[in-house]
């Protein structure tokens, strides 16, 4: 028993490897235990991408980047434009930048940052986050709010969450964006939209923000 135990230890050190396909696309992964949805891309994400508009030139954020799929998947669809891929977790960092480079993807970069708050005043025309389910919604309107001062005018924010949050992001986005669409409910995530335009122009510039 204690020889069996040892083995087993020893293969959970070991990375996963997985193939998966996005958005038509052939990607490679490699993860480890502890990460976000490690052994397959996970539902949230997969629906997110199925309804996303990605143009070709996006200056894109995806937020939150786990080891990868949405920010890679954003930068094979945009082969003009960039994608910024940013975590708290060093870990997922780390991995996150080994398969961009496992998967020859040039025009993305991972960093460590504790949401916007180290990445500068970089900007850009899209932003993308698979939210977390387990935090609070004050840490949520921190997002909402970087990520608009971040946005470019007509810039797009989509998310998918739990079903049992898309009131709450209804609610926020409408209060801080000034708009909301609801793009897709699936059984178990919705995912959502939000603008900058404006209007929301409007109501920053009403919260003393300056945009």
């Amino acid at each position: 028993m204690a020889t069996e135990s040892i083995i087993d230890i020893q293969r959970l050190r070991q990375d996963i490897r997985f193939n998966e396909e996005l958005i038509g696309q052939r990607f490679e992964f490699q993860t480890t235990w502890g990460l976000f949805s490690p052994k397959a891309v996970d539902e949230g994400t997969q629906l997110l991408l199925k309804h996303l508009e990605i143009r070709p030139d996006e200056q894109a954020l995806d937020l939150g980047c786990g080891y990868g799929p949405l920010g890679m998947s954003i930068a094979r669809a945009a082969p003009d434009g960039h994608c910024l891929m940013v975590d708290k977790d060093f870990v997922a960092v780390e991995y996150a930048s080994a398969n961009l480079q496992r998967n020859h993807i040039h025009n993305a970069e991972a960093m460590l940052s504790d949401g916007l708050k180290h990445i500068g005043q970089r900007r850009f025309t899209l932003a993308v986050s698979n939210l977390p389910a387990k935090t609070s919604k004050e840490h949520y309107y921190l997002f909402f709010h970087d990520i608009l001062a971040s946005l470019e005018e007509g810039g797009r924010l989509y998310v998918v969450v739990i079903n049992g949050l898309r009131r709450f992001i209804e609610r926020a986005f409408q209060e801080i964006f000034g708009n909301h669409k609801k793009v897709k409910q699936g059984n178990t995530y919705t995912v959502a939209l939000a603008v900058k335009n404006s209007k929301t122009r409007a109501i920053g510039l009403n919260l003393g923000q300056g945009f």
